[in-house]
């Protein structure tokens, strides 16, 4: 939001409230923004999902990747998800015999991807937004207590896009593939 505002007798209780509002409204959208500004990401090392969160905007529920096992910069990154039966998508999809919801996956997938982009030094401080979803593919369910192994290789990759192409396994099995292409856009926090 931009706006210019001119307050008269601004001390009242509503204007105040107002005021607190967009104050926390700033600051939700300043801390949801990527960290990866001051975040270094080093070579071959694991990440948890609290170092993933300083990378990628995403938290609970939709911060789908547990942990990123292996990242080599510019070039590779595999993540792994644990599928839970307390996952909140298993209440209302397919309740009798949960499968995790295909959109699920490739999310999981571009979220791996989005590490990978975002690790990288010349991107640091930018945000990875999924634009595309190519050649897509599903093999196979993914039920609660599956562990997805998802792997993704950097493809083309420029100042202002990339494009990984990803797959998903479960006991080295493949169950989806596709591939993903985001838009990277600089991140700067709104001022006041």
């Amino acid at each position: 939001m931009k706006a210019h505002v001119i307050a008269v007798r601004s001390g009242h209780h509503l204007n105040i409230k107002l005021l607190g509002r967009l104050r926390r409204y700033k600051e939700k959208i300043a801390s949801g923004g990527v960290g990866s500004k001051t975040f270094y990401v080093p070579e071959g090392k694991e990440l948890t999902s609290e170092e993933i969160m300083k990378i990628l905007p995403h938290r609970y529920p939709f911060l789908l990747v547990d942990r990123i096992m292996n990242l080599e910069k510019g070039k590779r990154a595999t993540g792994i998800k644990n599928v839970s039966i307390n996952e909140h998508f298993f209440q209302g999809h397919f309740p009798a015999r949960p499968v995790m919801p295909g959109v699920l996956l490739i999310e999981a997938m571009a979220q791996v991807g989005g590490v990978l982009m975002l690790a990288c030094e010349e991107h640091k401080g930018k945000l990875a937004f999924f634009m595309a979803a190519n050649n897509v593919k599903f093999r196979k369910t993914v039920e609660p207590g599956d562990q997805l192994v998802i792997e993704v290789v950097a493809g083309k990759v420029k100042s202002k896009t990339g494009v990984v192409y990803a797959k998903t396994s479960v006991d080295n099995k493949l169950v989806a593939e596709a591939e993903l292409m985001f838009s990277l856009v600089g991140y700067q926090p709104a001022t006041a």
